[in-house]
């Protein structure tokens, strides 16, 4: 796979097959990523996987410890997820996806108990047979978290030369002290993200919503370019 195939191809999965994936090309992933570009070579990511049983425990453990509320009402979680009041034109990008992943599920815009279940789902990885945290050291800045994004995409792209599929979770970090403890997450590291990992269920609907992408023109101001 070309890296504009890997590119084009590569979507949220959020259904996984019942399918190890091979000890040696995770860690393969988990190294290569570290190619990711980083200002300075800081390379300041920090990478904890899991799978098989520390997996399975990780998630009946969370799923135990979540109080009986939206996970997104959450308050202390590591870091908001979204920009608080969030602006145009990122507050309709947001909702249009969002619509969008429950059609593809048949979940009504009043199912508000099924809306939250979908949401649930992340906290076991969408059931993938692997579920890694993206860390980062609290002391570090703006240019380390460009850096860790960077590492996060790299690695989701190199997962596609496997054939595997990925999700990048960011509701993660709305439970981080519930994690912190399970994992043994030192308080100095904060949680940035949960990155799912397995071999996509080609049979699941949800796996043929593809997200939209704004055009060039909504976000891109090019000069000294001649018109098309």
């Amino acid at each position: 796979m070309d890296v504009f195939e890997a590119v084009e191809s590569r979507a949220s999965c959020r259904a996984f097959l019942d399918r190890p994936v091979d000890a040696a090309v995770v860690r393969d992933l988990i190294g290569r990523a570290a190619r990711a570009a980083s200002s300075g070579n800081l390379q300041p990511w920090l990478v904890h996987a899991f799978t098989g049983e520390p997996l399975r425990a990780l998630v009946r453990q969370v799923g135990a410890a979540l109080p009986d509320v939206d996970p997104r009402e959450l308050a202390g979680g590591d870091h908001p997820v979204y920009p608080e009041p969030l602006f145009e034109p990122l507050r309709r990008r947001r909702l249009e996806n969002g619509l969008a992943i429950y059609r593809a599920l048949g979940i009504a815009r009043d199912d508000v108990a099924g809306r939250r279940d979908q949401f649930l789902r992340n906290y076991t990885f969408c059931g993938a047979p692997v579920g890694l945290f993206l860390t980062l050291d609290r002391r570090c800045g703006p240019g380390q978290w460009a850096d860790v994004g960077g590492y996060l995409a790299t690695f989701m792209l190199l997962a596609r030369g496997h054939g595997l599929a990925t999700c990048a979770q960011a509701s993660w970090a709305r439970v981080a002290p519930i994690v912190r403890p399970l994992i043994g997450l030192p308080d100095t590291e904060l949680l940035v993200c949960g990155i799912a990992l397995g071999h996509p269920d080609p049979d699941a609907p949800v796996n043929r919503f593809h997200a939209a992408r704004a055009p060039l023109a909504e976000f891109a101001r090019l000069h000294g370019f001649r018109p098309e």
